[in-house]
């Protein structure tokens, strides 16, 4: 579920990638990485809910938060948040 649910948001993120603004591509690029460590942990930890895995992602971020100046903090938080909500509308 974990698996299907990462790849899920990383083809939204690539679906994106041919309309998408220089910054909506930075705020993919780098969430990426921060959705794929997550479901990574999640099923190593055996953890199958979304609602974990969305957290995760969420903990990830806040604590990568020093790496992004407050535009991009805000940026990439939206486009997290835009990302969970299709996914969740999307059929699988």
């Amino acid at each position: 579920m974990i698996q299907q649910y990462e790849e899920k948001l990383l083809t939204l993120i690539d679906l994106m990638v041919e309309t998408a603004s220089d910054d909506e591509l930075f705020a993919g690029g780098y969430l990426r990485g921060h959705i794929s460590l997550s479901a990574a942990e999640c099923e190593r930890d055996g953890i199958a809910s979304l609602e974990a895995m969305n957290q995760a992602v969420n903990d990830s971020l806040k604590n990568a938060q020093s790496e992004l100046n407050p535009a991009d903090q805000q940026l990439v938080k939206s486009l997290w948040l835009q990302l969970q909500q299709s996914a969740v509308e999307s059929p699988s």
